[in-house]
């Protein structure tokens, strides 16, 4: 599929190190133009430095790519309108808008500070929020249904699965399928597709997480090429191609060298009364109907079952 993204301008945030780095190098390899943005902070949020994001800009360039370099705070709104600005002023346009970047402050949620509640969904909430919103305005200005546009967002498997000690995290990923699913809604009808991607990579971020703390899909050596960032890197150039007009609103997971397409949310099964539940009723139809589909839910995950 060589050349698969030839002339397609993309914003790739969180795209200094790890899997976003990866991605802007595939996406350069396969002829993308590209605003790379990173602040360069920490895997907690703190700090910040220009060079990771100039690095790799520097690097597209030098293999004979096209790329420039932002160091902004992707979770200041201002940061996502400059990216906009910069992707239409440098390239004469923007197609695809990749959101890769995040923070990890994990502490079960009894000990889990206020500040690290709001840095984390700061950053992820509204690092999405930031660069989506001023992409979507424009994508809606151009007026054209077959414009092959792309938001391609980022989970994880910490929200999927319930990760025990990521509550912050957790609730942050899971909320970013929520707007992916919002914005596959709301922009179809601008030629917007809008995605999500569970990533199982050995990163800085997965690194900071203890051995016994980590989700089973985790647990290969982190040495195991299998879990390089490269391996996440095609399904996100797939999904940023014209040819995945076809899939939107949906959530991906990509680990090792295996891709695999997550349900959503579905009933499974209902029940109803003629009138004003009677509490007797209402439990003996709940353990009649829904006990035996619960108990089948994510047994790994739970420290115990309830005893029947």
């Amino acid at each position: 599929m060589s050349g698969t993204l030839d002339g397609r301008v993309v914003i790739v945030t969180g795209a200094g190190r790890g899997i976003g780095a990866s991605v802007s190098r595939l996406f350069a390899e396969q002829g993308a133009k590209l605003v790379v943005n990173d602040l360069g902070a920490g895997p907690d949020g703190t700090g910040g430095d220009e060079g990771p994001a100039r690095d790799i800009a520097d690097e597209i360039v030098g293999a004979g790519g096209e790329a420039v370099s932002d160091g902004g705070d992707i979770a200041d709104t201002a940061t996502g309108k400059r990216l906009v600005d910069l992707a239409v002023d440098t390239y004469g346009k923007l197609d695809v808008v990749v959101n890769v970047a995040g923070i990890l402050r994990d502490k079960m949620i009894f000990n889990l500070d206020d500040e690290d509640w709001d840095a984390v969904i700061r950053v992820h909430l509204r690092g999405h929020f930031s660069t989506v919103k001023p992409a979507a305005a424009y994508w809606r200005q151009q007026r054209n249904p077959d414009g092959h546009f792309r938001i391609i967002n980022f989970t994880s498997d910490s929200a999927l699965q319930g990760s025990p000690g990521q509550p912050n995290y957790a609730a942050a990923k899971m909320g970013i399928i929520g707007l992916t699913a919002s914005l596959a809604n709301a922009l179809g009808r601008y030629g917007v597709t809008a995605n999500a991607i569970a990533p199982g990579a050995a990163t800085r971020l997965t690194a900071t997480i203890p051995q016994d703390k980590q989700l089973r899909s985790s647990e290969r050596p982190a040495d195991d090429d299998s879990r390089s960032p490269d391996n996440i890197a095609p399904l996100v150039t797939y999904l940023a191609s014209e040819a995945s007009d076809w899939i939107s609103g949906r959530t991906l997971g990509a680990a090792g060298y295996g891709v695999t397409l997550w349900n959503n949310p579905e009933v499974r099964a209902s029940i109803a009364s003629d009138g004003p539940w009677d509490l007797d009723d209402l439990a003996a139809q709940m353990e009649q109907e829904f006990r035996p589909l619960a108990d089948g839910l994510h047994p790994s995950i739970f420290m115990r079952q309830v005893p029947k």
